[in-house]
């Protein structure tokens, strides 16, 4: 991979890149926090970032620590309750993309943020919990994610459903009443995943450059599927890059 970017880099400018045709974007802290911010800084100015503090329209100028950091009121277009936020923004199918983030998925897109089984003999590991995931999974018109590679976070079986994505597979959002398509895609730092509109399975369909389908299969904690043609992502670009430094730095 060319030193001019780290894979870090590389991962969170493709998904700011799946925000170019966004409206709304109901953002999770950390690394989604991390592209939605660099989209609107760069392919979609004009993006409506959203966090479920209340803030509609927040601008900062670096990345937020929390879903409660000040800037996030101080640069918004408006603040409302968070129940205002929820029963009539979320919940009522306004906003377009959710982006979240994940500590366990599973081959549908399902997520874990809640507790992890360490191993015999030691206390399970606690997670930060599910936050507003359930409500923007089950809500938005669809869902992207954003999340490094590895086995220890693309698993077989998660060790708890915190959020739904897919279920077990096709028809069981549509069974369960929620009204968003669900995951769309999985960016992480070796390429994208979205799931097969058959099966709803997630299946390889992006290599990032430098990175072989046989990585990114050993990287995943299930017999992972190719699409017939696996695409590579483009680099960042200076803009892009200058962009996400920026915010990183400020």
């Amino acid at each position: 991979m060319s030193a001019d970017f780290t894979p870090d880099e590389l991962m969170e400018v493709n998904a700011a890149r799946a925000l170019a045709g966004a409206r709304t974007c109901f953002v999770g802290i950390g690394l989604p926090s991390t592209a939605a911010n660099l989209a609107r800084t760069t392919h979609n100015p004009g993006l409506v970032l959203m966090y479920e503090s209340g803030t509609i329209g927040s601008k900062p100028t670096r990345l937020p620590l929390s879903i409660g950091d000040g800037e996030l009121a101080e640069t918004a277009d408006a603040v409302v309750p968070v129940v205002e936020m929820f029963n009539y923004w979320l919940q009522g199918g306004r906003i377009d993309v959710g982006f979240l983030g994940a500590a366990q998925v599973d081959r549908f897109a399902n997520i874990n943020t809640t507790v992890v089984d360490r191993g015999p003999g030691r206390p399970e590991g606690r997670l930060p919990g599910a936050g507003g995931a359930p409500e923007i999974a089950s809500n938005c018109g669809q869902v992207l994610m954003v999340l490094r590679h590895s086995t220890r976070n693309f698993v077989e079986k998660i060790d708890f459903v915190t959020t739904l994505g897919h279920g077990s597979g096709p028809g069981d959002r549509a069974r369960l009443g929620m009204s968003g398509q669900g995951p769309v895609a999985v960016i992480t730092d070796l390429g994208i995943l979205r799931p097969d509109p058959a099966t709803a399975e997630l299946v390889l369909t992006e290599l990032h450059p430098g990175v072989t389908v046989e990585q990114v299969r050993a990287a995943t904690g299930w017999e992972l599927k190719s699409a017939g043609t696996v695409g590579v992502t483009e680099p960042p670009n200076g803009t892009e890059l200058a962009a996400l430094r920026t915010l990183k730095s400020a």
